[in-house]
Formats: structure tokens, C-alpha cells, sequence
């Protein structure tokens, strides 16, 4: 990390994907860390080993609960708000949780971060721009997003959770930062939450047919979540408001990608087509300029070697 240092730092969603590498990363930078989640979607074995780290302390609790978030120990000079279910299948299962984790969710982790007087960064998502029409995504891109389709509750909890954060500033002076977080993938995803690369390499393992979605022909940028991590702490540590793309440059149709896959684990399985979701955007790959210009960030990890680190892992998991 450069720019700003951290004393005490919440993560909510701290144990999900992406939040309990955030977590970890923060504690290598000598923050004490707060890692509050109700695990409707996240595993604490994600943070089992940080409980035995100095300045970890894991809160089984809801952001949605305005006492649990107002309740826990002051001192936060960092609060990055992650509680959302992010995956098809989570937020498909809990659509009204998922509005909640962006509307009340985020307000109390605003509150917090006011109260403090702490920095609040919002996880926001690609997902803001729907099936997109510009191509690369700019952040400048106000999106195509169906409001009333099966992913409008993720797709508006998360739009909303940017109109509220930005409101916020407005109005309190609260220090925020929004960044939109695109196709992260890596090690503790699960394989049963229905995103691309998970399902892929479990299917692979398993020697069944990988299942891709329509003609395979729908694209995806890949970012490994080290690379994810950086781009976001990098944002925290700068006094920018965003929103900032975080994302991998490197665009895949999901075909490639299972074939790819296939290939890094010597499986024999085949392909097999399914239907597509409703409203599944066909491309997907964000401008990065600004994170580059502003944050000095890109990413450096090849999606091939993040690939192989990701099956190496589940490899690993399945055998424990």
C-alpha cells in the first residue's frame, strides 16, 4: 500500500472471497482488523487461520443490523464495506438480503465511518453497467440495466449503494471512495456459487461436462484477487472518490476459458452447452485508464498463471 497507513480497519463480508484476502493483507500491514459477516454467503474457514494473528477479530453479525455495526469497538480509521452476496446463485437465493446489504448495509457502514471519522470504501461491481453498450466500460458509462429483472436486485442494490455513498459526501463530508470491482476469481471461491470459474474448475476436477452458457461467445476479463486487492487498497490509500475500475485487460469469451481450463487440468470433460441466464451481458471488459493515471495500478497477474494458482488450490482443497 502507499499514501495513507491504517490503525484499525471493518471489513464487512470480511469472510467472503474477496473480503478475507483484504483482511489478511491488511494484518501483513500491521492494521488491527475487524472482520464482521453474517456468513449467509461467506465461510469462516476462510478466517480461521487470522484469528490466530495479533489485531484479528472475527464478529459473527449482520451489516444490516444498525447495533451490530454501531456496537462493535470505536477507533475505525478504515471501513470497507464487501457484505453483499455477490454470485448469481447467492444473490438469485437471497434477493432481498442483497437489497438490503446495499441500502441498509451500506448506510450503517457510512454511519460508521462518519461517526469515526474514517474512510469508507464501497465494493461496487461491473455489474453497474448491465449489458453494457459501451465497450470497454468507462466509468463515465451510466450502464443498460434491466430494474426489474432476476439480477436487478444485485445489479440496483449495487447502483443504489453508489447513489447513497455519493449522497453521503455531499452532504456529511464523509471521506468515501467507490471502486467497481470486475471478474475477480482465486483461491476460497466456491464452487457452488455459479460464477465462471469456480463451476469450471470443479467440473474439470470432477472429469463432468463443463457447462457453458448459450454458444459460449460472451466475453469476460479476469483479474486474480491479489491483483484485486492491490487495485482496491491502492484506492483506499489515495484521497480519490471514484468510482475506479479494478479489472483484468486480458478479454475471454467463456468458451476460451473452459477450454483453457480443460487444458491446466489434464481433465478429459467435454463441453456442454446450457441456456444462458436472463440478461447475461455479453461483453465485459473495463477501461482501466483511471486506475492506472490516478493509483499507478494494473494488474500483473496473467490470467494463465492465476488460472493455474486457482486450480492448483481447489486441487489442494478437494484433497484435504
Amino acid at each position: 500500500m502507499s499514501g495513507r497507513t491504517w490503525r484499525r480497519a471493518l471489513v464487512t463480508g470480511g469472510a467472503g472471497f474477496v473480503g478475507s484476502h483484504l483482511c489478511a493483507r491488511l494484518l501483513d500491514a500491521n492494521a488491527g482488523v475487524v472482520c464482521l459477516d453474517n456468513l449467509s454467503t461467506g465461510s469462516y474457514a476462510n478466517v480461521a487461520e487470522l484469528e490466530r494473528r495479533r489485531g484479528f477479530r472475527f464478529v459473527h453479525a449482520d451489516a444490516t443490523d444498525p447495533d451490530a455495526v454501531r456496537g462493535l469497538p470505536g477507533g475505525f480509521d478504515l471501513v470497507l464495506h464487501f457484505a453483499c452476496p455477490a454470485s448469481p446463485a447467492d444473490y438469485l437465493r437471497l434477493p432481498l438480503q442483497t437489497l438490503e446489504a446495499g441500502s441498509a448495509g451500506t448506510r450503517n457502514a457510512l454511519e460508521r465511518a462518519r461517526a469515526d471519522g474514517a474512510r469508507l470504501l464501497l465494493a461496487s461491481t461491473s455489474e453497474v453497467y448491465g449489458d453494457p453498450l459501451e465497450h470497454p466500460q468507462r466509468e463515465s458509462y451510466w450502464g443498460n440495466v434491466n430494474p426489474v429483472g432476476p439480477r436487478s436486485v444485485y445489479d440496483e442494490s449495487k447502483r443504489f449503494a453508489e447513489a447513497l455513498v455519493t449522497a453521503h459526501r455531499r452532504v456529511h463530508g464523509t471521506d468515501t471512495a467507490i471502486v467497481r470491482i470486475f471478474n475477480t476469481y482465486g483461491p476460497r471461491m466456491r464452487t457452488g456459487d455459479g460464477r465462471a470459474v469456480p463451476t469450471f474448475v470443479a467440473q474439470a476436477l470432477d472429469g463432468e461436462p463443463l457447462t457453458v452458457a448459450g454458444d459460449g461467445s460472451q466475453t469476460r476479463s479476469l483479474c486474480y484477487v491479489d491483483d484485486t486487492v492491490d487495485g482496491v487498497l491502492a484506492l483506499a490509500a489515495s484521497g480519490e472518490s471514484g468510482p475506479v475500475n479494478i479489472g483484468g485487460g486480458d478479454e475471454i469469451t467463456v468458451l476460451e476459458l473452459a477450454e483453457r481450463i480443460v487444458e491446466l487440468t489434464g481433465s478429459r470433460s467435454r463441453v456442454r452447452f446450457v441456456d444462458r441466464p436472463v440478461d447475461d451481458p455479453g461483453r465485459r471488459r473495463p477501461d482501466t485508464r483511471l486506475a492506472r493515471e490516478l493509483l499507478g495500478w494494473q494488474p500483473r497477474v496473467p490470467w494463465s498463471e492465476g488460472l493455474a494458482r486457482t486450480i492448483g488450490w481447489f486441487t489442494r482443497a478437494a484433497a484435504a
